[in-house]
């Protein structure tokens, strides 16, 4: 996530948006959410049917610039909107700071392990990962039944509220990109359905930006966000209307930027990110399909998509995503941990997190995804002309080392064991 190395303060992770106006009220994108907002401690009960009431089932209807939904079926996985936000109330910690709003990934190539993840046949179970919506390619390709997206900001929090605002009332990609950066969407928008992710921001680059309709967006959003069952103050609100005005103001050109230090030329773009593709060849995004697409919304609409706040070697969370896994009986196939384990050893508290991942209920076959930035640790597996490189490790084979002391610096980790 900081290629550079750099870090500020005691802080551990550097780790994205939403909205849909009024001009789109047309889509009468309806949800169905209860008003009274639960935040007690969620009991062991969790999977139980007591728990999972009547889920929002969007009534989709087609008009300029949205297609229709497809009928909405709940899963038996399906969390309800108080059982949602009491789970995040459940399993965070207390927030940190870190020196970046990180409304996009500096991964660039953050999809070369998908080849490695297909050959491996990793699929289902559950899914760990931290910062911005980087995640829903690995959760797309993956299809785990539930996810947990972890870190230190509260902002990343908010920014997760703000995508599944956004994918919960837009049903196609067009409708969400749209949204996202305050377009005008297509009038024939049922022909985008099978377009390539290029044609998707081909189209938005000409498309008119107007300021109605981010405000619009806007306001529905926050409507949205004030249903998902969390606790969220005005500052909250406000903070995902800033995180969506950035969207609105940069468009696809959007850059992962720091505070107090200059953005480097190597960061990648929004339209970077959505274009690019895995070391086979394929546009491997989750807006690269409907079908991926789909799959994240149904996430959404089921609450399986869980972003919490905490620390990857805190005391608590990962512990309590531990325990909620066991409750509903699924084993961690995933978890993506970015290049948060550098400064988790520059904090010196690298054994907690490892200690932390052992504990965790996970499959045989598990794997870790890192990021390693080459500017700083050249690797073998880097590929010429990115700045960062990612690699897969074995849980199993990562919790066998570690318990030998096979970790005494950062190089240890990234060159020792990897998946080829």
């Amino acid at each position: 996530m900081c290629p550079d190395g750099s870090r500020a303060g005691d802080c551990l992770l550097r780790s994205c948006i939403v909205p849909s106006p009024r001009d789109f009220e047309e889509v009468h994108l309806r949800i169905e959410r209860r008003s009274v907002l639960v935040v007690i401690v969620l009991g062991a009960g969790l999977a139980s049917a007591a728990l999972l009431p009547a889920m929002r089932r969007p009534a989709g209807a087609t008009s300029s610039g949205a297609l229709l939904a497809p009928p909405f079926q709940q899963s038996a996985a399906a969390l309800a909107d108080t059982s949602f936000g009491r789970l995040i109330a459940r399993i965070s910690e207390p927030g940190g700071w870190f020196d970046t709003d990180n409304l996009i990934s500096n991964e660039s190539s953050y999809l070369h392990i998908m080849g490695r993840l297909r050959a491996l046949g990793i699929r289902g179970g559950a899914y760990i990962g931290v910062g911005p919506d980087q995640n829903f390619s690995y959760i797309a390709q993956i299809r785990p039944s539930l996810a947990f997206i972890l870190d230190i900001r509260r902002d990343n929090l908010l920014e997760h509220l703000l995508f599944k605002a956004l994918l919960e009332l837009a049903p196609t990609r067009i409708g969400y990109l749209s949204l996202l950066f305050g377009r005008s969407p297509p009038d024939d928008a049922a022909r985008f359905r099978d377009a390539t992710v290029d044609v998707l921001v081909t189209t938005i680059d000409r498309a008119t930006k107007q300021q109605r309709l981010f405000d619009a967006a806007a306001d529905r959003v926050a409507a949205a966000a004030a249903g998902f069952g969390v606790a969220l103050t005005q500052d909250d609100l406000d903070t995902i209307r800033r995180f969506h005005g950035e969207f609105f103001a940069a468009g696809p050109d959007l850059r992962f930027t720091s505070f107090g230090r200059a953005p480097r030329p190597y960061y990648p773009t929004f339209r970077q990110l959505l274009l690019e593709r895995d070391r086979d060849g394929r546009q491997a995004n989750w807006l690269a399909s409907e079908a991926s697409y789909a799959f994240l919304r149904t996430m959404q609409l089921e609450n399986r998509i869980v972003p919490v706040v905490g620390n990857f070697a805190g005391p608590h969370a990962l512990h309590e995503i531990g325990r909620v896994l066991r409750e509903r009986n699924e084993r961690v196939t995933v978890l993506y941990a970015s290049n948060v384990e550098f400064y988790l050893m520059q904090d010196r508290i690298f054994d907690r997190f490892a200690d932390n991942v052992a504990a965790l209920p996970f499959d045989r076959n598990a794997v870790i995804i890192r990021s390693v930035f080459g500017s700083v640790f050249g690797h073998p597996q880097s590929v010429p002309g990115y700045a960062s490189t990612q690699l897969l490790q074995f849980m199993a084979a990562f919790v066998e080392r570690h318990r030998e002391g096979a970790y005494p610096t950062y190089g240890d980790l990234v060159y020792l064991d990897y998946i080829r």
